[in-house]
C-alpha cells in the first residue's frame, strides 16, 4: 500500500505526528529503562540462587499432575498450568473456585526462601473460556474474517480482565499460527491462511492482553504459540511435519512472530511440529539462532504439554536436547508415580547439570529470562497481584458487548439471492430450524469449558441464536423452532443453523470436509418447502457445501461465535451490515483443501476476501 510522505501532511497533522513521535520516544524509553531495571535485579536474584532453586523456576506443573500443592514449595517451582480438563477439585469451574486455586497454589510459592512467586498459565483460546460463565468471543478465525486490529486489543482486554478476576496472569495465546490445511483441526485457532491477517491480529491480541506495558493495569503475560509453522504441517495433521524450504518458512510462518516480539509479546510456546523432520523442541538453528538471536526476542520459551518427550525415548536426553537448543521452561502434565514427571525432570537436568551436558551458563540464561519477566509483571513487588477487583468484570454486559460486536463484524455473507437477507422484523412468521439453533455449546465450539467442547447448556450467560432471534424479530412476528424443520409450511423465511459439533487439536484432524448428510437434507426440505431459505453455518473452517449452496437462498459463515448470538441476529435483521471478509478460500471440494487457494487458478467457490454486504 502507497502512502503519502509525512512531508505531504497538512501542518496540523505534522504537529499532530511529532507529538505522537515524542510520546512513542518517551514510551520506548521508559519501557527500555523498565526492561533494564528489570534485567539488574533479574541478575541479582538469581546471584542468590542454588541449582534447585533455578532449576524449579524452569518447571511447569500441571495442576492435575501435583501430588500435593505443597510440592510447589518443596521444588521451588516457577509456574503452574491448568491444561485442556485440568479444573479445580469436584468440576467447579467458577470464578470462586479457579480464584481459589490459583490462590492457593501461590500461596506455596511465597512459602519458599526467596518468595519468587509462580505464574499460573491457562489457555485463553477465544476468552477465559474454562470458567463457567465467562464471555467466550468468536474463535480467532471469525475474528480473522474482521480484519480489524483494534479490535482484537479490545478483545484482549476484555481476556486480560476476565483472567485478572480469578487471579491467573499467563495467557497461552494468541496462536499465531497460518493454517494451510482446512484438514487441521486447529485451523480454527487460527485467524487465516496469509501471514499479513496473522501478523496484525495477532499483535493486536498481544497489545490487548499485556497492556501499554506488563505490569499496568489489567495486563497479564501473553504467550504466542505455536513456534513455528504449526499451521502447515502435510496434510494438514496435527503435531505433524512441515515439508518445504526456509524461504517458505520464513515468509509464511515467521512474520507473525516478528510482529508479535515488536509488540513485546513476554512468552512463546514452542510447536509440537517438526520442520523436514526435526522437531522443534530441540531445534538450536530456530529457537536460539532465529528467535532469540535475529528476532532479539527477550522473553522466555515454554515448551508444550510434555512436548519434549516426542525428541526420543530417552527422556534425559530429550531435557538435555530441549535445553541446550533454548527451551526455557518445561511445561510437564505428569506427577509422581507416571512416567516423565516433573520429579524426574528435576532430578535428570540437576544431573545434567553436573555431568556438563547442561551448562550452568544456559541455565542462568532460562532462569534470569523467566525472572526478568516477573519482575516486570510486577510478580515480585506485588505477589498478590493487582489491587484492582476484577470479579465485577467478569462476564458483564460490557464485556459482553464487545464480544457481541465482534460477533456481527465477524459474520461472512457468502450468498444473497432475491434479498432473502436482511430478515424483515414485520414478517409474520419466522421458523428456525436445526438443533445448533438453540445451543450454546455448539456455536462456542471447542475449547469451551472442556478442552475438547459439547454441545448442550455448558455454559452461563450469553444467548443461543434462536434466543436472540425472538429478541430481535418485530413484536407482530412469531418465531417458530423446531430442530427437525417440521414446521415450515406457511413460514416467511426459514432460518436453517446446522454446522460441525465441537471439537479440539488432533481430535478435530479430518481427511472429509463435507457438510454431514444431515444438515444437507434439513437445508434442502426448508428448500422444498417453497419458502425463501437462510442458511447459517457454525463451523471452525470451511466446508464443502455441494448442493446446500444451491439450496439456500442466503447463507451466513458465522463459524463459532461464541456466547453473543446476538451479534448473529443484529445482522440477519439487517441492524448492521456484514461487513467480515473471507479469512481463507471457501474450497469447492475435497481436492481443493490444501494452502494457496485464494489463486485464481484454482476456482475455489468463494475467494480469499471474498464477502458481500447488503
Amino acid at each position: 500500500m502507497k502512502t503519502r510522505s509525512l512531508f505531504q501532511a497538512r501542518p496540523a497533522l505534522l504537529n499532530l505526528a511529532a507529538a505522537v513521535s515524542l510520546a512513542l520516544l518517551l514510551s520506548c524509553q521508559s519501557a527500555t529503562a523498565g526492561a533494564s531495571d528489570a534485567d539488574q535485579r533479574a541478575q541479582a536474584l538469581l546471584g542468590q540462587m542454588t541449582l534447585d532453586e533455578k532449576i524449579g523456576q524452569m518447571v511447569q506443573a500441571d495442576l492435575s499432575a501435583l501430588h500435593d500443592k505443597a510440592d510447589i514449595a518443596k521444588y521451588f517451582l516457577g509456574s503452574v498450568l491448568s491444561g485442556g480438563d485440568s479444573d479445580p477439585p469436584n468440576g467447579d469451574n467458577s470464578v470462586g473456585a479457579w480464584k481459589k486455586v490459583v490462590d492457593e497454589c501461590e500461596a506455596q510459592a511465597l512459602n519458599t526462601r526467596l518468595k519468587i512467586p509462580i505464574l499460573y498459565g491457562i489457555d485463553v483460546v477465544h476468552g477465559h473460556n474454562n470458567v463457567v460463565g465467562a464471555v467466550i468471543f468468536p474463535h480467532h478465525i471469525g475474528l480473522g474474517a474482521t480484519r480489524n486490529p483494534q479490535l482484537m486489543e479490545r478483545v484482549g482486554r476484555v481476556e486480560a480482565e476476565e483472567m485478572l478476576a480469578t487471579d491467573a496472569q499467563w495467557a497461552f495465546g494468541p496462536c499465531i499460527a497460518v493454517a494451510r490445511n482446512e484438514r487441521w483441526g486447529r485451523t480454527y485457532e487460527s485467524f487465516g491462511e496469509t501471514p499479513e491477517l496473522v501478523q496484525s491480529l495477532g499483535a493486536g491480541e498481544v497489545r490487548g492482553l499485556q497492556g501499554a506495558r506488563l505490569g499496568g493495569a489489567g495486563s497479564v503475560l501473553a504467550c504466542a504459540k505455536h513456534f513455528l509453522g504449526d499451521g502447515g504441517t502435510q496434510d494438514g495433521i496435527d503435531q505433524g511435519n512441515d515439508v518445504f524450504d526456509e524461504a517458505t518458512l520464513r515468509k509464511v510462518h515467521l512474520p507473525g512472530y516478528v510482529d508479535a516480539v515488536k509488540a513485546g509479546v513476554g512468552s512463546i510456546m514452542v510447536s509440537y511440529s517438526s520442520w523436514n523432520g526435526v522437531k522443534m523442541s530441540g531445534n538450536t538453528n530456530l529457537l536460539t539462532g532465529v528467535l532469540k538471536g535475529e528476532l532479539g526476542f527477550q522473553g522466555f520459551l515454554v515448551s508444550d504439554w510434555a512436548a519434549i518427550d516426542q525428541l526420543s525415548s530417552d527422556y534425559k536426553k530429550d531435557i538435555e536436547s530441549s535445553a541446550n537448543a533454548g527451551m526455557d521452561m518445561f511445561m510437564i502434565p505428569t506427577g509422581a508415580g507416571q512416567k516423565n514427571n516433573y520429579q524426574e525432570f528435576i532430578k535428570d537436568l540437576k544431573e545434567l547439570v553436573t555431568e556438563g551436558k547442561v551448562p550452568q551458563s544456559r541455565i542462568d540464561d532460562a532462569v534470569r529470562r523467566i525472572l526478568r519477566v516477573k519482575f516486570q509483571m510486577g510478580l515480585i513487588d506485588s505477589p498478590a497481584g493487582s489491587k484492582v477487583d476484577y470479579a465485577a468484570a467478569f462476564g458483564s454486559p460490557e464485556h459482553r458487548a464487545v464480544a457481541r460486536e465482534a460477533v456481527r463484524q465477524s459474520l461472512v455473507l457468502l450468498k444473497n439471492d432475491k434479498k432473502a437477507l436482511p430478515l424483515s422484523k414485520r414478517a409474520k412468521r419466522i421458523v428456525v430450524i436445526g438443533s445448533a439453533a438453540d445451543d450454546i455449546g455448539t456455536q462456542c465450539g471447542g475449547w469451551t469449558i472442556t478442552w475438547q467442547g459439547k454441545p448442550g447448556l455448558t455454559t452461563q450467560g450469553g444467548t443461543t441464536i434462536l434466543q436472540a432471534i425472538k429478541k430481535t424479530a418485530g413484536s407482530s412476528t412469531v418465531v417458530d423452532f423446531s430442530a427437525d424443520g417440521a414446521n415450515l409450511a406457511g413460514a416467511d423465511a426459514a432460518v436453517v443453523v446446522v454446522g460441525e459439533q465441537p471439537y479440539a487439536e488432533m481430535k478435530g484432524d479430518r481427511t472429509s470436509l463435507d457438510l454431514a448428510a444431515s444438515d444437507a437434507a434439513l437445508i434442502k426440505k426448508a428448500h422444498d418447502a417453497g419458502v425463501p431459505v437462510v442458511t447459517v453455518l457454525i463451523s471452525g473452517r470451511p466446508l464443502v457445501l455441494g448442493a446446500a449452496l444451491d439450496s439456500s437462498d442466503a447463507l451466513v459463515a458465522a463459524w463459532l461465535p461464541g456466547t453473543e448470538g446476538q451479534g448473529v441476529a443484529d445482522v440477519l435483521f439487517g441492524d448492521f451490515k456484514p461487513t467480515g471478509k473471507l479469512p481463507r478460500a471457501w474450497p469447492r471440494n475435497n481436492q481443493q483443501l490444501s494452502a494457496d487457494l485464494f489463486a485464481a487458478s484454482n476456482q475455489p467457490q468463494f475467494t480469499y476476501g471474498f464477502g458481500l454486504t447488503y
